[in-house]
């Protein structure tokens, strides 16, 4: 059975309506529901030359249609007119609505998965919205706990922390927030990746992971304990080990993901391996919400020039994850 995704363009300033009308010539299916503003994909089609026809949804479970070039919408309507290449924090609750009414409609069930395209978090807090993104946004939606997770083909990777400043890193370690965290991304892969025992590798925070108390003791007196609780719940993690060498082929090979303290620790690593084909799926969350793993590129809005593969490949992601979750 085919999944219905809803898809967010992010920012309307940015590539989001680009890369959907884009989308559109090729890997566009009746399933995918777009919520945004219809004028969006149109004013992006003229400046790209690509044809597009759109049909309206009454409510995010109408039935939808399938054909080339025809894009399934329901409507939101922008609140200051769009410039395009520019993010105007007037639109931050257009925005907003769009990633509400997507996940809304997954806990309703109207929605299989949602697809999330990218947002200036700047722009969205000098609109009104105290949010650092949408990682955290959905979890307090939701009401749940939520993880940052970035894959590819051949690598998974966790984060502890997600958006704070670095400053702020080692209070918001604490054991039993590692045990949290590690439960869920056990429990997630598990039920949402199919891995019956997931193997998990854990990082330090500092460098050498600490070189035995030398050069810090986060490792010693807050991760190696919660590593030891975690090891007695049956959960199979080993570490702290250096970040360094987190990443060598021998650890890639043997652990399903990798565990990361920090946003900058693992994300650099990942992204180089093979940025345009890397995700960002939010574990935790009673619902699948999948990414791209891409800013919104202002400079490249009407150019044509925009690399779609990490949009298609969130896509693929998030079916994918929708027929194996339990």
């Amino acid at each position: 059975m085919s999944r219905r995704i809803a898809i967010t363009l992010g920012d309307p300033g940015g590539i989001g309506p680009d890369i959907c009308v884009m989308m559109a010539k090729s890997s566009i299916t009746r399933n995918h529901i777009f919520i945004t503003d219809p004028k969006l994909l149109l004013d992006s089609s003229k400046k790209l030359k690509i044809k597009i026809k759109i049909n309206l949804l009454d409510t995010v479970a109408s039935k939808t249609v399938s054909g080339l070039g025809l894009i399934n919408v329901y409507p939101l309507k922008l609140i200051s007119k769009n410039k395009p290449g520019y993010m105007d924090p007037k639109n931050a609750p257009f925005v907003i609505n769009a990633i509400q009414t997507a996940a809304e409609g997954c806990m309703r069930g109207d929605f299989d998965a949602m697809v999330t395209g990218p947002i200036s978090k700047s722009v969205l807090n000098k609109g009104g919205y105290k949010i650092s993104g949408h990682t955290e946004f959905l979890a307090k939606l939701c009401k749940s706990k939520s993880i940052m997770m970035l894959m590819n083909d051949k690598l998974k990777v966790t984060l502890q922390t997600i958006h704070i400043p670095l400053r702020k890193i080692t209070k918001e370690i604490t054991k039993n927030k590692i045990i949290e965290t590690v439960c869920i991304i056990n429990e997630d892969l598990r039920t949402k990746f199919a891995y019956t025992k997931p193997k998990i590798l854990i990082c330090g925070v500092n460098p050498h992971a600490g070189e035995d108390g030398l050069l810090g003791k986060e490792e010693i007196d807050i991760i190696m304990p919660a590593v030891k609780t975690l090891k007695k719940m049956g959960i199979v993690i080993d570490g702290p080990v250096p970040a360094d060498t987190a990443f060598i082929k021998k650890f890639v090979k043997k652990y399903d993901v990798i565990h990361t303290m920090y946003h900058d620790q693992g994300l650099p690593v990942i992204k180089f391996d093979d940025f345009s084909r890397t995700t960002n799926v939010t574990l935790g969350l009673p619902i699948i919400r999948v990414s791209v793993d891409h800013g919104t590129a202002t400079e490249l809005v009407g150019t044509g020039k925009v690399d779609i593969s990490s949009f298609t490949q969130a896509l693929k992601v998030a079916r994918n994850i929708s027929k194996s979750a339990i």
